[in-house]
């Protein structure tokens, strides 16, 4: 195939600069489907998305259970027990872990009884260790009295048979892990890790191992955003680099469609003289341009595409814009590939802090902003705007998060209120 080297026709020109809104992107990347469900072993299925409800077919736990080290007491036996005045009970036996009670708790009666051990027939509550005095070898004085079920967890208190515990599109944490052990469950049904193949471009671009010339950088864009899409419980597909080849960079885009969810390109993405990913995205039969630029900043000139239920992107070549458009756009398309229902923010947590200095922005954009935090007395957060160019990694790397200047405002006022978006650690 054959691609025109020159300037693009005005008329992609125009459509360039028909940006779209951050909003309107991500309402785009909700017409794609969630992938294919596998099966994985519950070891290995933490920050997997669940792709089926999970129903309890058991009580949990299956018996009454004590709380404490103990006594089994029947709790209308022990009313009105005081230091001054315990109840004395008969010691009929002893619970061991594990074991099914051989013996049933009269009035007047107790049994020793330990942490993890099933209540025996006729006992409703626990009374600790520490308030009993052994009497002799068989009784046993009580100074405290217990309510019904005191120190105990009754069959079926923490998950009822049939109640359905952890939804369908759950991202899997170590509790809910440890939910599905409880119910015996050694395999899940869950959403395939989306992949992602990262591909750098442009002539100036060389390896890290490598001493670069004059006009000449290493690639850092591979591994800030091989690392954020893991970050993203996705599964990063390293292409390398591609110079400023269009024949070269369709080839490796080939290559990606052939393995990865989604394609993303660093560098060329603007309108200028050599950036072809646009012809190149044109160029797969079924394709179709979805955005070529949004109202955003650092991240203008992002692309995404799509061919059926894969995406192609084009991210900017400046480190800091393409970290910021990665997130703010892939990491919730990996979610929705997922399966996950609930992907909460973009990033991470957020916390309030105070802004240190005046920040303007442009009418029209959505401008995303560095800020390094600094514990306050007064306030208790102060934000600090970090300064510096789209291609300075060091500026993320002395950033603590990012604050949002609006579409529709022209700047943060220095002592406002601002929400941080924390970069996650």
């Amino acid at each position: 195939m054959t691609f025109n080297a020159g300037l693009r026709p005005n008329g992609d020109m125009e459509t360039f600069f028909k940006v779209k809104s951050v909003q309107e992107v991500l309402e785009l990347i909700k017409r794609f489907q969630a992938l294919d469900a596998e099966e994985s072993p519950l070891a290995a299925a933490r920050g997997r998305v669940l792709a089926e409800d999970v129903a309890a077919d058991e009580d949990v736990p299956p018996f009454d259970r004590s709380t404490m080290d103990g006594f089994a007491v029947r709790a209308a036996d022990t009313f009105g027990a005081t230091e001054g005045l315990p109840a004395l009970f008969t010691v009929v036996g002893e619970i061991t872990m594990g074991r099914v009670p051989d013996l049933t708790v009269e009035p007047g009666q107790t049994a020793r009884i330990w942490t993890g051990g099933m209540m025996p027939p006729g006992a409703d509550a626990v009374v600790p260790l520490e308030y009993a005095r052994p009497v002799d070898q068989t009784m046993v004085e009580l100074a405290r009295p217990a309510a019904p079920y005191d120190h105990v967890i009754r069959a079926g208190e923490d998950v009822k048979n049939g109640q359905v515990l952890v939804p369908k599109g759950r991202r899997l944490r170590p509790q809910d892990l440890g939910l599905l052990a409880a119910l015996g469950r050694e395999q899940v049904q869950v959403v395939r890790r989306p992949t992602a193949a990262v591909i750098s471009t442009g002539d100036e671009i060389v390896p890290v191992s490598a001493r670069p010339r004059p006009g000449q950088i290493r690639d850092v864009n591979t591994y800030t955003l091989a690392a954020l899409i893991e970050e993203a419980h996705g599964r990063p597909i390293l292409l390398g680099l591609v110079n400023d080849d269009p024949a070269r960079l369709r080839a490796a885009v080939a290559a990606g469609l052939a393995q990865a969810d989604t394609i993303i390109i660093s560098g060329g993405s603007s309108v200028g003289v050599r950036d072809f990913t646009v012809d190149v995205f044109k160029s797969f039969a079924g394709s179709e341009i979805l955005v070529h630029g949004v109202s955003v900043s650092p991240g203008k000139p992002t692309i995404m595409a799509r061919i059926g239920n894969q995406t192609l992107w084009g991210l900017p070549g400046h480190t800091v814009s393409a970290m910021i458009t990665c997130d703010l756009f892939i990491r919730p398309l990996l979610a929705r590939l997922s399966g996950e229902t609930d992907s909460g923010p973009a990033w991470g947590r957020t916390v309030k802090a105070v802004l240190t200095r005046n920040v303007p922005s442009v009418h029209g954009r959505q401008d995303y902003v560095r800020v390094r935090l600094e514990p306050d007395a007064r306030t208790g957060l102060l934000a600090h705007p970090v300064l510096g160019k789209s291609g300075l990694i060091s500026t993320m790397v002395k950033a603590d998060g990012l604050i949002c200047i609006g579409l529709n405002d022209e700047g943060l006022a220095k002592g406002s209120e601002v929400e941080v978006i924390l970069f996650n650690s």
